[in-house]
């Protein structure tokens, strides 16, 4: 019972004030005015005890008549305009009450104009009570402070960034720290993440943060490529959350905040040396936190989670994501495409050279595509270099890229056997195979111009005489080609009974 309701009891009963403050522990002009009070207002004391506590304080306490005052109503209608000036830049609330005070002398004061403001903005904005459905929604987010490890060899502190998310139902949470907020770490994260719920929800809700949102909008945000891949593959929505609309993602919000106590307060005094650590770490201080009862109901979120929500959540893909990355380059003069992101050159078929080809790469993989078909696949190199295959190249290319001893013993195989036997002899005797590539060139075209019985035999001569150059070869096959013609000048008389020869003479 209030001690309004007391202090009419004893009233009824003839109990005078003084008594009736002793009694009740109040002080007695206290009593004088609430008994002022219910002679002033001519009230019944049978109908006034039967009211409700609240409505009979407020008979006795009606509070402030501010708002009842002429000059809030004449207040009121500017909320509208003093909260889209508060929007601008460089204006501050004791500039709008000193214009305030200029058009209306007698209006509040600051302290009151303050006040009136703050509240009237507050029921403004006044937020619902939405109830989510299990394993509908994720909301992930980037904690505003960084954790960090040392390096073991330079003594160096490297500062990371925290990725937090939390299902909208359980409010189950998840933390995990990656080396920045750009998309692969980003991507990464969330990988991580789901891999760790064990299902995927139908719907994620991240920041606006430029790893997902290219361009943030109320209406229509334009996601970016990475972040559409992720959702396509894994098959979830995304929504992001409105900008600057923090109650969008309020359970990410609060796990995050729930974060910093129950996770980065309790490492304050820890050092890691790596970022596997650190991880490791995060990963128990957020598991004692997701089995920690909630104040307001009897189970963990983690209770929650495995018994009404896990089940729900949609099954993962058989193998994880990897991150597709888009680039449009021009095919260079050398049959190559550069990867500026790798600075590695990989080749594409000769006839693209000067044509604009589009590339989508992997961790493992680079594709590359012209006309809406894939012309060649190489497996990605992170190094400096060069990554080619020797089809993509004209004939003239192709054979500077294949020259090899076996390559030429294999030329040589075609043609001639002899000229085969020659050139595996020239690598036999030369220890530094690129000093013979061209004498080998040499000795092909020279078979190609010249006959090739007498190519043969001169072949012979110079391998039974260790003669292995182009020029010893050459004259070896002129040297032959000469007894041929002088063998071919050379008369020879048949013999028969006519003929008396020189013993006849003697």
């Amino acid at each position: 019972m209030s001690k309004i309701k007391q202090v009419l009891r004893l009233y009824q009963q003839g109990i005078s004030n003084r008594q009736i403050g002793i009694s009740l522990g109040i002080y007695k002009g206290t009593v004088n005015n609430y008994i002022k009070k219910l002679k002033a207002g001519q009230y019944n004391i049978v109908d006034l005890l039967r009211l409700d506590d609240p409505v009979l304080e407020g008979l006795f306490h009606p509070g402030s008549p501010a708002y009842l005052q002429e000059r809030f109503t004449e207040f009121k209608p500017l909320i509208p305009y003093l909260e889209k000036e508060l929007g601008r830049k460089h204006v501050t609330r004791k500039l709008l009450w000193e214009e305030y005070r200029t058009e209306y002398p007698d209006g509040y004061g600051y302290s009151q104009f303050c006040y009136h403001l703050s509240q009237l903005l507050v029921a403004r904005k006044s937020s619902a009570i939405i109830d989510h459905d299990p394993g509908n929604k994720l909301e992930i987010d980037f904690a505003g402070d960084t954790l960090g490890y040392v390096n073991r060899d330079t003594g160096e502190l490297i500062k990371v960034q925290v990725f937090v998310a939390a299902c909208s139902f359980s409010k189950y949470a998840y933390a995990i720290a990656v080396p920045s907020q750009r998309t692969d770490d980003f991507l990464y994260a969330l990988g991580s993440c789901l891999e760790h719920l064990g299902g995927v929800p139908h719907i994620v809700i991240p920041d606006n943060l430029k790893a997902a949102v290219i361009k943030a909008d109320r209406y229509e945000p334009e996601l970016n490529t990475l972040m559409s891949d992720f959702a396509n593959y894994y098959g979830f929505t995304v929504i992001p959350a409105r900008p600057y609309k923090p109650r969008d993602k309020p359970n990410t919000e609060q796990s995050v905040k729930l974060v910093y106590q129950r996770v980065y307060a309790k490492l304050r005094n820890h050092t890691f040396f790596s970022l596997e650590e650190l991880n490791k770490a995060i990963i128990d201080k957020v598991r004692e936190h997701n089995q920690t009862r909630m104040q307001r109901f009897d189970h963990s979120r983690e209770e929650l989670f495995l018994a009404q929500e896990q089940s729900l959540l949609r099954p993962l893909p058989e193998s994880p994501y990897q991150i597709k990355y888009y680039a449009s380059l021009i095919v260079l003069a050398n049959n190559c495409i550069y990867l500026a992101r790798d600075k590695h050159h990989y080749s594409v078929p000769f006839q693209y050279i000067g044509t604009r080809v589009q590339i989508i790469y992997t961790r493992t993989l680079v594709k590359i595509y012209t006309n809406n078909e894939c012309v060649a696949t190489h497996q990605r190199s992170i190094s400096p270099g060069y990554t080619s295959l020797v089809e993509h190249f004209g004939s003239t290319h192709q054979h500077q890229m294949r020259r090899s001893p076996d390559y030429y013993i294999g030329l040589a195989a075609k043609k001639s056997h002899h000229l085969e036997q020659l050139i595996m002899r020239i690598f036999q005797v030369e220890k530094i195979p690129e000093l013979a590539f061209k004498s080998c060139d040499a000795l092909l075209s020279l078979q190609r111009k010249t006959d090739p019985k007498l190519f043969d035999k001169a072949c012979d001569i110079a391998c039974q005489n260790d003669l292995l150059s182009y020029k010893r070869l050459e004259r070896i096959i002129q040297q032959c080609a000469q007894e041929e013609e002088i063998n071919a000048s050379t008369v020879v008389i048949p013999m028969h009974g006519n003929i008396r020869g020189k013993e006849y003479y003697n």
